[in-house]
């Protein structure tokens, strides 16, 4: 659990915030002193077609069905509720997508919500938590909602316990805080959540031992091909990663996921060409299906693996990390909206663009070459996508057409990659929150090294005709696996088209033909005890911020630059 500052609006502006609300939703200029981030927050609301006037829904809609959260959540909120008090609150469960799962309490105009999402009501304090990770608050006018002026809500995101990820949201609602931040159930919110993150810890753990104790029970006897997965742990056998291709590997991770809300005992449809069939077996704990035990077994007669072509590389991977930010990209593209793709250097922003669109004309545009955006968007069809690469290079008068550009269209083909680094001025910064609700960061390759042996065939030259495929040694995969890539994909594709043009030896790769910097890979030493504690700091932001390093070198208050340094002197 994380906390950061409240809501950066103070009691004394709330009178000119409810006057600039006014004027904002009449259309008229606004006075001095708003805050930058409400206003971008009023816009958003605007630009997804929310209406200032929504009104609370007469029945109460369905809400999701079954969910792991709110399976080990609800004990903890039952057990934590009379401390919340009689009258005038709200406690409110959602998920990631902020879709809610559970609530007690009473709060008017709260109650009846199945979705706190930015497109469906506005700006919220649920919203803020999972984008900043940390506590969130929100108070009055700085709601977009007509019927949210007079409540005040604190918000704190639920984090996974091994990932870091968010999985979901407490929130406390109440009417609005004569005080001002910090909201009043603001330590009662952050306990509950801790609450629920210790319960999630102890579950994991008995989880993790049920997935084992499936996976010993169905591989026992020679030359069983068994895989268990979980969507987080996988455990396979000798003989099933023999038959185990990244397609499906793909498919097994769908099926346990699916298996959470369905029966999914059977035969599991597999890839066409897969070379096996997979009977798939649930497995439970308390009644809840956890992930599921499949069974291997050779078609007589399998297609063979080498007629196959691999993946792209854009769509390569089967970590749980990079299946979540294409899934999501995916999922963005199909709402033919605008869409942000962020990450550093070499993750392969521009070459998922183009794979998600496959065949679709595309207008191809680079800031780097063209900033002020003049060529491109000129030439501009509106029928055509419009992939604008390096956003991060524009200057003023091209980030200035981009607004007037999606102001005018806020439906616009349009498709933007940016390369987090230096503070964005002031426009950029602004493009950046109007795309903020449909943008994706795609994790640098350190994040996803499980990745890296899927990657290598796709990246690998095709051979010359009479020559072997580029294989690699146990050793070499290692060091490719321990190496952080600073350069990510791009920097690993560099390497193997090397070797794959210029080595003159036979036979898989060594690691002693690897560069120097990945051959040697990081130095191990001890550490002072200095050194351990400022390690611990470290991996204890890394957590808080879900593995994200730059977010993690803002809240130290370091470089990105001495992040890594300092993360790779303390490997070994």
């Amino acid at each position: 659990m994380t906390t950061t500052d409240a809501s950066p609006t103070a009691t004394t502006a709330r009178p000119s915030l409810r006057v600039a609300r006014q004027r904002f939703l009449s259309g008229r200029p606004l006075p001095q002193g708003v805050p930058e981030e409400v206003v971008a927050a009023w816009r958003r609301a605007r630009f997804f077609g929310v209406p200032h006037d929504l009104e609370e829904p007469v029945t109460c809609p369905a809400r999701p069905g079954e969910s792991a959260l709110l399976g080990t959540a609800r004990p903890v909120l039952d057990r934590i509720l009379p401390a919340l008090g009689a009258g005038g609150s709200l406690l409110v469960l959602t998920d990631e997508r902020l879709r809610v799962l559970w609530t007690a309490g009473s709060m008017p105009g709260l109650g009846a919500c199945t979705r706190l999402s930015e497109q469906e009501v506005g700006h919220n304090s649920a919203v803020l938590a999972v984008r900043t990770r940390g506590r969130a608050e929100v108070h009055g006018p700085e709601h977009f909602l007509d019927r949210w002026q007079d409540v005040s809500a604190v918000s704190v995101p639920v984090l996974g316990p091994e990932s870091g990820q968010v999985l979901g949201t407490v929130t406390v609602a109440s009417r609005l805080c004569a005080a001002g931040p910090p909201h009043p159930q603001a330590a009662f919110a952050e306990a509950t959540v801790a609450a629920v993150e210790t319960e999630l810890r102890a579950r994991a753990g008995r989880d993790e031992r049920a997935l084992l104790d499936a996976y010993v029970r169905a591989a026992r006897g020679p030359d069983r091909a068994v895989a268990a997965l979980d969507g987080r742990n996988r455990l396979v056998s000798d003989a099933a990663q023999r038959l185990l291709t990244p397609e499906v590997l793909g498919t097994l991770e769908r099926t346990a996921a699916d298996a959470r809300h369905r029966d999914v005992t059977g035969v599991a449809r597999l890839p066409e060409g897969a070379g096996c069939t997979a009977r798939v077996t649930p497995v439970r704990l308390d009644g809840r299906t956890i992930g599921i035990v499949a069974a291997l077994e050779p078609l007589d007669d399998p297609a063979p693996a080498a007629s196959a072509a691999p993946p792209p590389v854009a769509l390569t991977g089967s970590s749980v990390p990079w299946r979540h930010a294409v899934g999501r990209a995916a999922e963005l593209v199909r709402s033919g909206e605008p869409l942000l793709l962020t990450g550093e250097r070499g993750t392969g922003k521009a070459a998922l663009a183009r794979e998600l669109f496959g065949p679709d004309p595309v207008q191809e545009a680079d800031a780097a070459r063209d900033v002020g955006l003049e060529q491109a968007l000129s030439a501009r069809q509106p029928d055509r996508l419009l992939l604008l690469r390096h956003a991060e290079r524009l200057a003023q008068p091209g980030v200035a057409a981009l607004n007037s550009l999606l102001d005018e269209h806020p439906d616009a083909r349009l498709l933007v990659t940016y390369t987090p680094g230096a503070q964005p001025g002031p426009c950029l910064q602004r493009l950046l929150d109007k795309l903020s609700a449909r943008s994706v960061t795609l994790p640098p390759l350190r994040e996803r090294t499980e990745d890296i042996r899927e990657l290598l065939p796709a990246l690998t030259p095709r051979p010359a005709p009479g020559q072997p495929p580029l294989t690699w040694t146990l050793d070499a995969l290692r060091a490719l696996e321990a190496y952080p890539w600073p350069g990510n994909v791009t920097e690993l594709a560099h390497v193997v088209r090397a070797l794959a043009e210029h080595r003159r030896v036979s036979g898989p790769v060594r690691r002693a033909e690897l560069p120097d910097a990945v051959r040697e890979g990081p130095a191990a030493r001890p550490l002072s005890p200095m050194e351990h504690a400022e390690r611990a700091a470290i991996l204890e932001a890394l957590r808080r911020n879900g593995g994200n390093k730059a977010r993690t070198a803002v809240a130290l208050g370091i470089g990105r630059a001495t992040l890594y340094r300092k993360l790779r002197g303390y490997r070994g």
